[in-house]
């Protein structure tokens, strides 16, 4: 189950939520540790491609990733931990460029909540350049990644018994 709101007060942003099939634990440590992080990031994925990724995972410490289908076409996200409520609630701030060199900066809250059936994930993110960028990141980057997390979850955990 997804649910998408793209409205807010203040700046351009999104809530979205999905619940996954995993106890919150799980989907927290699935979100923020770097070998997991790995794999599910490219579980989807037809062809390999390229995915680095470091996390230093306390507040001020910094979550730095670089992926894409080759050397000349890479993304990179760096996040700064602002809020760690292990396994409640994270708070990033994010910086990203795509292989053009566009940046953009966001703040990224997600809560991860015990739900019947796994845990219901919410992500606000705010500070889009654009109701387009906004858009996409509603449709396609957080839908994506949240179908990877799931995937993975399924592959490396026990079911939620509802």
């Amino acid at each position: 189950m997804s649910e998408i709101d793209t409205t807010t007060e203040e700046t351009i942003g999104l809530r979205m939520t999905r619940t996954l099939p995993a106890t919150p634990d799980e989907v927290f440590d699935a979100y923020t540790d770097a070998e997991k992080q790995k794999t599910w990031f490219s579980i989807l994925d037809e062809e390999p491609g390229i995915v680095e990724i470091t996390v230093d995972l306390r507040v001020g410490g910094t979550q730095v990733a670089v992926w894409g289908p080759d050397r000349d076409t890479l993304f990179r996200e760096e996040q700064v931990f602002l809020e760690i409520d292990r396994p409640h609630r994270l708070v990033t701030s994010s910086t990203g460029s795509d292989p053009s060199g566009q940046t953009m900066s966001t703040r990224i809250e997600i809560t991860f909540e015990a739900v019947d059936g796994g845990t219901l994930v919410t992500v606000v993110q705010t500070g889009f350049p654009t109701p387009e960028v906004r858009d996409f990141f509603a449709s396609t980057a957080w839908v994506g990644a949240f179908d990877r997390i799931e995937a993975y979850l399924r592959e490396t955990t026990t079911p939620v018994v509802e």
